[in-house]
């Protein structure tokens, strides 16, 4: 294969797409360990299989694609080099992996300091790095969904969520 096509965001793209594949099929077969409920169509590995399938066929197109593109049909408009993965040289770049860092941390801070905590700090720091920088509509939009939608699973869907120090709201509601 040619030097240059290596450099091609093509090859990046069936590079990933093996890669997604890999993955889609090792979480296929991850599924079988799901416990199964008697009597009922809908099993827990119903939604995973399914997003597991869009993800393989998205995987096979690009995969497809890729090849195409790298046999011979690129034209000399397709991109060359493909972008740096370098936070140093791109900003958009550093702020999707300090992103990512904040959703490991939520996920890791999730039971000790409790779901509503955490998606207020993570909402309202996402929505700082995307620009926004209207303080009040910040601080309410932070605060309220995520109350919200805990007081869906909570009373709606009967979902208990860790609410860490904020445990208190579950007598507040249960009180209503």
């Amino acid at each position: 294969m040619n030097k240059d096509k290596m450099k091609t965001m093509a090859f990046s793209n069936l590079i990933g797409s093996i890669i997604f594949l890999a993955i889609g099929i090792w979480a296929w077969f991850q599924t079988d360990n799901f416990p199964e409920v008697a009597n009922t169509y809908v099993q827990a590995s119903t939604f995973p299989r399914v997003m597991i399938v869009g993800m393989l066929i998205f995987s096979v197109v690009l995969l497809i694609q890729s090849i195409f593109k790298l046999m011979g049909t690129m034209k000399p408009t397709d991109p060359v080099e493909v972008g740096t993965l370098n936070p140093l040289k791109d900003k958009g770049l550093a702020a999707a992996y300090f992103v990512i860092l904040l959703c490991v941390l939520f996920a890791a801070l999730f039971k000790s300091c409790g779901y509503i905590l955490c998606a207020v700090v993570l909402s309202m720091i996402i929505m700082f790095l995307i620009g926004k920088r209207n303080w009040v509509q910040m601080v309410l939009v932070s605060v309220l969904v995520p109350l919200l939608m805990w007081l869906v699973f909570y009373k709606v869907l009967t979902v208990n969520i860790p609410l860490g120090p904020l445990n208190f709201l579950r007598t507040l509601v249960d009180m209503i």
